[in-house]
C-alpha cells in the first residue's frame, strides 16, 4: 500500500516549461483574435489552463495502479459516449463531435479517449510482458485502439482519430514486437491507406483534398491549397525576428485560417520569426526530454508504459501540426499541444501530465 505521497517530489521543472508554453499560448491567442469575432478567446484559454492545472494536481494524487484496475469500465463508458455522439450528438458544420449537457456544456469524448487509451493499452501490453507477441496479441491490441478510432472517423473527425495511432505504436514497440511482424504491419498499413483513398465510405472528398493539397497547394490556391499557401506566406513573412506582436499582416488581416487553433504556430512565426519558433520548439524539446527521463526512472513497467504513451501522442501532435504549418504534412486539424485554443485539448494534456507526475512521485513513496 502506498504511503507518504508528497508534492515535494512533483516535477516542478517540467511544470515550469509547460506553464511557459501556456503563457505564450494565451498571448498568441489574444493577438490572433484581436480583430475578429473571436476576441476574448484568450480569457477562455486562461480558464481552461487553470482548470487543467487543478485536474493535473488531482490526477497526480491518484495511484495510477488504481486507474489501471478500473480502466475496462472507463473504456466501456467512453465507447458508449462515442456511439452517443454519432446518434444524438450536436451537429456543427456537418460533423457530430459533441454531446450537449445541461447548462450549455458541450462534452467531446474523442479528446478524453486519448487519455483512456493510454491507460488501456498500458494495461494490455504490460499483461503480455515477458512473452513474445503473437499475431493474436497484436490484433487484440489493434482492436482495442481501432474500435474507438473508427467511431471517431464516423463523426467525422480524422485529425483526432489519427492521434490514437501513436498510442498503439508505442504499445507494440514497448511490448517487444519483432521486426518481421512490424514490417508486415507497415506494408498492411500502406495498403490500407490506399484502400481508404479509393473508398468514399472511409474518407470524405474534402478529407482527401486536405491530405493531398500540401503536395501542390498552387494547383488549387482558392480551394484545398488555400490554407497551406496562407500558412507558408505567414511563416515566410516572419523572417528572422518577426513583425512583432499584433503586427502580422496575414494574421491581423484575417488571411491566415483559424490562426488561434490549427495554424497558431504560423501566426506565432509571422509575429516572432525564426528565433521565436526555435525558442518554442526548444521548450517542447525540454518537455519531451523531461517526460522521457521520468519514464526511464519509473518504479515499475506500467509507469514507463504510461509516460511513453503520453510522449508518443505529444510527439505525433507536435510533428504533424508544425509539419502542416510548413507545408510538409497534410492539413488534418490536429492542434498544437499547450498552444492551440481549445478546452478539450488543454484538459487532455494536463490530465496526462498529472498521470506522469503521479508515476514520478511514486518513486519516492515509502
Amino acid at each position: 500500500m502506498r504511503r507518504f505521497l508528497s508534492f515535494r517530489d512533483f516535477d516542478w521543472t517540467l511544470l515550469g516549461f509547460v506553464l511557459l508554453l501556456s503563457i505564450i499560448s494565451i498571448f498568441e491567442i489574444y493577438s490572433a483574435t484581436l480583430h475578429t469575432k473571436f476576441v476574448g478567446f484568450y480569457k477562455s484559454q486562461i480558464l481552461w489552463i487553470l482548470g487543467g492545472l487543478v485536474a493535473m494536481f488531482i490526477v497526480s494524487a491518484i495511484d495510477y495502479h488504481r486507474l489501471l484496475d478500473i480502466i475496462h469500465w472507463v473504456y466501456g463508458f467512453f465507447l458508449l459516449s462515442l456511439v452517443a455522439v454519432i446518434t444524438v450528438g450536436t451537429k456543427v458544420l456537418g460533423a457530430r463531435r459533441w454531446i450537449k449537457l445541461p447548462g450549455g456544456i458541450h462534452f467531446q469524448p474523442s479528446e478524453w479517449v486519448k487519455f483512456v487509451l493510454i491507460i488501456a493499452v498500458t494495461r494490455y501490453f504490460v499483461g503480455l510482458s515477458g512473452k513474445e507477441l503473437t499475431w493474436g496479441d497484436i490484433f487484440k491490441g489493434m482492436a482495442l485502439v481501432g474500435v474507438p478510432m473508427l467511431l471517431v472517423l464516423k463523426q467525422p473527425d480524422l485529425g483526432t482519430a489519427l492521434t490514437y495511432s501513436p498510442i498503439l505504436l508505442a504499445g507494440l514497440f514497448l511490448g517487444g514486437i519483432d521486426w518481421k511482424k512490424a514490417a508486415i504491419l507497415i506494408l498492411a498499413g500502406l495498403l490500407l491507406v490506399g484502400v481508404a483513398f479509393s473508398s468514399s465510405k472511409i474518407l470524405k472528398p474534402y478529407q482527401k483534398a486536405r491530405l493531398t493539397s500540401f503536395l501542390n497547394p498552387d494547383a488549387d490556391p482558392k480551394g484545398g491549397g488555400y490554407q497551406i499557401r496562407q500558412s507558408l506566406i505567414a511563416v515566410g513573412d516572419g523572417g528572422v525576428f518577426g513583425r512583432g506582436a499584433l503586427k502580422g499582416t496575414q494574421t491581423q488581416g484575417d488571411f491566415l485560417p483559424i490562426p488561434y487553433t490549427d495554424f497558431i504556430f504560423a501566426a506565432f512565426a509571422e509575429e516572432h520569426g525564426f528565433v521565436g519558433c526555435v525558442l518554442v520548439l526548444l521548450l517542447y524539446f525540454l518537455v519531451l526530454m523531461r517526460l522521457i527521463q521520468n519514464a526511464q526512472t519509473a518504479s515499475d513497467l506500467p509507469g514507463t508504459f504510461l509516460i511513453m504513451g503520453v510522449v508518443a501522442v505529444l510527439i505525433f501532435q507536435i510533428a504533424v501540426n508544425v509539419g502542416m504549418v510548413l507545408g510538409l504534412m497534410p492539413v488534418t486539424g490536429i492542434p498544437l499541444p499547450l498552444m492551440s485554443y481549445g478546452g478539450s485539448s488543454v484538459l487532455f494534456t494536463f490530465l496526462a501530465l498529472g498521470m506522469v507526475m503521479n508515476v514520478r512521485m511514486s518513486r519516492f513513496v515509502n
